[in-house]
């Protein structure tokens, strides 16, 4: 009897939203963006790789000593990232939470730098500082280190993307209810004991979500691995290679196809266990006031090991900056603006235009849909709910490589679809998508392309944070605006938008800064016509060219940073990088 109840209330209330134009036609948009963005591109992809001509490049691929060791390679350096990044996030969180330190501001600042900071930006000032010639490695220690290869590549992607575990811990570790500690200290447990027994297991999800998610992000790395990787060839960079080098869009696809099995492998166990584990720390309101750790032996080194790698990342955005206005950092540090003038000019001037347009576009368009898609997922119960939630978190699951890849091969060419009742498509009435919309492209070619993309890689933190903050509001206020006669549309215009308006702003400045950011995802899509920061600072990087590549990091960065203080004036308190991040996680 449950079986067939089930079927029939998701059909009785699909066919509700049905009954409101507007919220079906939402459903409706949102579907076909996600068939058109991301499952076609995919089956593209796979397709290429299943072909004739794909299938034998399989065994070629896999049966090679050379692409063995590169797949160990992606996997070894996911696995290291992960580990590594999820322990040093669990460092700050632990410290900023649990330790009454000084300077726990800049601790926080300092976490958050990076993650909004272009993808290789620390990447080419590692160089500057511990490389060979390195202005810290050789000229104060005179030692010529090797930065190219596992560890330096390593190194840069922990702390790339350790902000992530940063704030899924310290999010959790606020939420620990101080009354379990209360209690375990009054059986007479000690700190230790403590901290073993039960802070640690209400965190396994914690660390297990940070893991995944490093891993995935690590592994679809491009940048990064273009710079440092030297001989450690991954298989982001060897993807690269096939379409740039060697024009070889088929050995791409198969390499693609290789590369999503372990993101897409994480990505369910991650789901799955989210899913099936729940660790519940506060069923009510908090009580007890939580307890620090304030043994000297315990605080004073964790807080000055969180210190140094503070000085780090600072030493770190640091050079960035000195680099942009200096003109040979290390070599001939003479003041100088020549950087930025390159960088406001020409080429330089037009990939700042096009990258801060198309992130502009995309920007509330992904947030419109993050929170759309998040009101149907949270409030609403049809078929194919739980497929629409999903389907949309492919954007962030997918490497930005490989959904590139399958953009390549289903959007390169112009494309004639026939519409059922309209024609053929020789018939004039047909939909005929307009090549040529820009750089030669068929549907979704050049800006277009890259604006949806942009769109696809930062909705699911739009959805996240929407979800999470649709769950808190009590759905009585929604349901007392719909007694009173108005309709679906009107009640998530008038009352559950504005509620949620702090979250609707946190998944904007998390697109928009993602958009400025991105690179792996774009790179096949990019054309004379379009130009865009961050392939103009890989190709200054890979000139050499340090001082071109600072500048435009530093503009970069000033530009997604005055987004976030305009979030900050809209939304007052809330901090939007944080709290999307948060989402995220």
């Amino acid at each position: 009897m449950l079986s067939l109840n089930m079927p029939r209330r998701y059909l009785r209330e699909f066919k509700q939203i049905g009954q409101d134009p507007v919220l079906a036609v939402g459903l409706a948009v949102v579907t076909l963006f996600i068939i058109l963005s991301i499952i076609l591109p995919l089956l593209a992809m796979v397709g290429e790789s299943a072909s004739v001509e794909g299938l034998p490049r399989f065994g070629d691929f896999l049966g090679s000593f050379v692409y063995q060791t590169v797949i160990k390679n992606t996997i070894v350096m996911g696995l290291m990232v992960g580990a590594g990044g999820t322990l040093l996030g669990f460092l700050f969180a632990f410290v900023q939470v649990k330790m009454d330190v000084p300077y726990k501001r800049v601790i926080h600042i300092a976490a958050l730098v990076p993650i909004i900071s272009p993808p290789f930006a620390v990447a080419a000032a590692v160089i500057m500082l511990f490389g060979r010639s390195g202005m810290i490695s050789k000229d104060i220690f005179g030692v010529r280190y090797n930065i190219y290869g596992q560890d330096g590549l390593t190194m840069v992607l922990i702390l790339s993307y350790f902000t992530i575990a940063y704030l899924n811990l310290k999010g959790m570790l606020e939420a620990l209810d101080p009354a379990l500690d209360e209690a375990a200290t009054n059986m007479g447990a000690s700190k230790w004991h403590i901290f073993r027994t039960i802070t640690l297991p209400m965190l396994i999800p914690g660390f297990l979500g940070s893991f995944l998610l490093l891993f995935v992000e690590s592994i679809a790395d491009l940048g990064n691995p273009l710079i440092l990787g030297g001989d450690y060839d991954v298989l982001a960079s060897r993807i690269y290679i096939q379409v740039v080098g060697l024009y070889d869009t088929t050995g791409a696809a198969v390499l693609s196809v290789i590369l999503l099995v372990p993101s897409l492998t994480v990505f369910f166990i991650q789901r799955y266990w989210v899913s099936r584990m729940s660790v519940v720390s506060v069923t009510g309101k908090p009580s007890g006031t939580p307890q620090k750790v304030n043994h000297p032996l315990v605080r004073w080194p964790l807080y000055g090991l969180v210190m140094a790698i503070v000085a780090l990342i600072f030493t770190i955005y640091l050079t960035i900056f000195a680099g942009a206005f200096t003109r040979v950092l290390g070599v001939n540090n003479a003041l100088t603006l020549e950087h930025f003038e390159f960088v406001f000019r020409g080429v330089g001037v037009e990939s700042i235009g096009d990258t801060t347009l198309l992130a502009v576009i995309s920007t509330p368009i992904a947030g419109v849909l993050g929170i759309l898609i998040a009101f149907l997922v949270v409030r609403k119960n049809f078929l194919g709910q739980s497929a629409l939630d999903f389907t949309t978190m492919l954007g962030i699951a997918v490497p930005g490589t490989v959904l590139g890849i399958g953009y390549l091969l289903m959007y390169n060419t112009p494309t004639q679809i026939p519409i059922p009742f309209l024609g053929t498509p020789e018939d004039p009435f047909a939909l005929t998508i307009i090549p040529k919309i820009t750089g030669g492209r068929g549907l979704f070619g050049g800006a277009l392309a890259i604006v949806v993309v942009f769109v696809v890689r930062s909705v699911p933190a739009a959805l996240r944070t929407g979800a999470a903050s649709l769950s808190q509001i009590d759905p009585s206020i929604e349901e007392a605006s719909i007694s009173l006669g108005a309709d679906n549309a009107r009640t998530f215009l008038n009352i559950t938008l504005p509620l949620v308006r702090p979250a609707f702003f946190a998944g904007l400045i998390y697109a928009f800064a993602r958009s400025m950011t991105s690179l792996s995802a774009i790179i096949f899509l990019t054309t004379p016509k379009t130009q865009i920061m961050t392939h103009q600072i890989l190709n200054e990087v890979e000139g050499g060219r340090f001082g071109n590549a600072f500048a435009f990091c530093v503009v970069l960065i000033g530009i997604v940073f005055t987004a976030i203080g305009f979030l900050y004036l809209t939304v007052g308190s809330a901090t939007g990088a944080e709290r999307s991040l948060e989402g995220v996680a």
